[in-house]
């Protein structure tokens, strides 16, 4: 890679780290050969996605890390290359379409004089091959990507217009279940929001029986304590009576004995 397209891959920030730097230009890279026209044999790409996702768990791991917005942003690049490959790697065009359609590019450009990101045009280009590779398989010809070229015949013609059919009903089919899955996220939602009140308000209610109960603690607490009060009182008169009553015997014994000679 030229300095001047390795400068041209930095982000505009001061503050980037060598390993941040380093990761966007092996990011330029790799979009720019993801783009190109590859030989089923190449192993560069996915040696060069493979480092990619090492050094992005670095700059995740790393104090002086960029912003999040901008680690999303990565790891949405790597991921969208990492499952390029994968789809490449399977054995019919329609497989290779239908994960082609689940892939999720980049939101924002790579380098400053990119308009869009490179990989909204590599999933793009990727579509259509693979749409292409689809029509010649239904077909039996070659696929228009690789450069046929001449009048099709009326009996091709009209099954193209079939197999445009076929795929227009199959990408409304498509739509229909991301339809539904959409309803059921919502449900989904709405079910979750329903569970979170009615915790929310088991969480008041057991809150309420909480300070109810500590009321009553207190409340029990203070009666015991009286109670307690009122016993000790109870005895000490009923000590305060037997003392009394002891000294009143003690008394009329003494008395009774000193009587009772006289009497003799």
């Amino acid at each position: 890679m030229a300095p001047a397209e390795g400068a041209g891959c930095c982000r505009a920030v001061m503050t980037a780290s060598r390993l941040e730097l380093n990761l966007v230009r092996l990011l330029c890279r790799c979009e720019a050969m993801a783009a190109e026209k590859r030989d089923p044999d190449e192993w560069r790409l996915e040696k060069y996605v493979g480092a990619l996702e090492d050094m992005l768990q670095a700059l995740k791991a790393q104090a002086s890390k960029p912003a999040s917005e901008v680690i999303n942003e990565y790891s949405r690049k790597v991921d969208f290359l990492k499952g390029m490959l994968q789809a490449e790697k399977l054995t019919s065009s329609s497989e290779k379409a239908l994960a082609n359609q689940f892939l999720a590019p980049g939101r924002m450009p790579t380098t400053a004089r990119e308009r869009v990101p490179a990989t909204k045009t590599v999933h793009l280009q990727s579509r259509a091959r693979y749409t292409s590779e689809m029509r010649s398989e239904l077909l039996g010809t070659s696929p228009n990507w690789i450069g046929v070229t001449g009048p099709k015949p009326e009996s091709e013609k009209q099954s193209a217009a079939e197999l445009d059919l076929v795929l227009q009903r199959q990408q409304e089919l498509q739509e229909k279940l991301a339809e539904e899955m959409l309803g059921l996220a919502r449900s989904l939602k709405t079910n979750t929001l329903a569970a979170q009140s009615v915790i929310k308000m088991d969480n008041q209610t057991l809150s309420h029986s909480l300070k109810m109960a500590d009321q009553n603690l207190e409340k029990l607490k203070t009666e015991s304590e009286r109670l307690e009060q009122h016993t000790q009182k109870s005895v000490n008169w009923l000590l305060w009576a037997m003392l009394i009553i002891v000294c009143f015997i003690f008394i009329s014994m003494i008395l009774f004995i000193r009587i009772m000679p006289k009497l003799k």
